[in-house]
């Protein structure tokens, strides 16, 4: 209350103009309206000598201010989208070929006479 009136709000968002307070509710959808890009870098050094950098992005935006700026990893991450057959698929090939060179492996050993660490 101002001087015994209660204060209302305007339509215009974060109440910037007269003063007026904003709710969270405002503050979060103008956020995700128009994003938040928040960037930091820590460095530690010992005497001059670059020990470690970690380089930190964040950004908060709604899906489709996300997409109007260029960012859609989610709609191709194989885990998100559960498209993940052909990385099973890749995988079970991936195996059999491993178990062939190591059965192949086997083979030559067993045809040379064992080991080679076995020989003097």
């Amino acid at each position: 209350m101002v001087s015994g009136q209660p204060v209302t709000r305007s339509q215009g968002g974060l109440g910037a103009a007269g003063g007026q307070p904003a709710n969270l509710g405002d503050i979060l959808e103008r956020v995700l309206d128009k994003g938040l890009v928040i960037a930091g870098d820590i460095q530690v050094n010992l005497l001059d000598i670059e020990l470690l950098t970690i380089k930190l992005r964040l950004v908060i935006a709604s899906l489709e201010t996300a997409r109007e700026v260029g960012i859609n990893w989610w709609e191709s991450d194989p885990w998100l989208t559960g498209d993940n057959g052909q990385l099973q698929n890749e995988n079970r090939q991936l195996r059999a070929r491993i178990a062939e060179l190591e059965s192949g492996r086997e083979r030559e050993s067993i045809e040379s006479g064992g080991d080679d660490d076995d020989r003097d």
